[in-house]
C-alpha cells in the first residue's frame, strides 16, 4: 500500500485514492478535525483506525489501530510523506501474537 500525505491540507491518498476520515470517525471519532502524523495524539490514532479499515473489518480494526500509531504513524515526519507499508501483512502478523482468549475472534480476519 502506497501512503501519501500532505502536511498542509492533511490529506491522506492510499494507491492514489483519496482517504476521507469520515468512515472511521463512525467508529471512533478520536479527531474531529480529521488526520494528523508524526506524533502519538487523536489525529494519528484517526489516520490508524481508517487505514486499517481498508483491510479489515471493524473489530479488528479497532483492536488494532493503538498499535499501529505507534509503529508506523507516530514515525512519520511532521511534514508531507510517502510510505510504502504491508498493512495485510502486518495485520496478520499481529494476530498471532494476541492472547488465546481472543483467538476466535480474530478467526474472523
Amino acid at each position: 500500500m502506497k501512503i501519501i500525505g500532505n502536511w498542509e491540507t492533511r490529506e491522506i491518498t492510499v494507491d492514489g485514492k483519496k482517504l476521507s476520515p469520515l468512515d472511521s470517525q463512525k467508529v471512533w471519532n478520536h479527531s474531529p478535525d480529521g488526520f494528523s502524523w508524526g506524533y502519538g495524539g487523536s489525529g494519528p490514532a484517526q489516520l490508524a483506525l481508517a487505514l486499517l479499515l481498508l483491510v479489515t473489518h471493524r473489530v479488528i480494526a479497532t483492536r488494532l489501530h493503538q498499535a499501529l500509531k505507534e509503529e508506523l504513524i507516530a514515525g512519520l515526519p511532521q511534514g508531507d510523506f510517502f510510505t510504502e507499508f504491508d498493512l495485510k501483512k502486518w495485520v496478520l502478523s499481529k494476530r498471532y501474537e494476541a492472547p488465546l482468549a481472543e483467538t476466535k475472534r480474530q478467526d474472523a480476519l
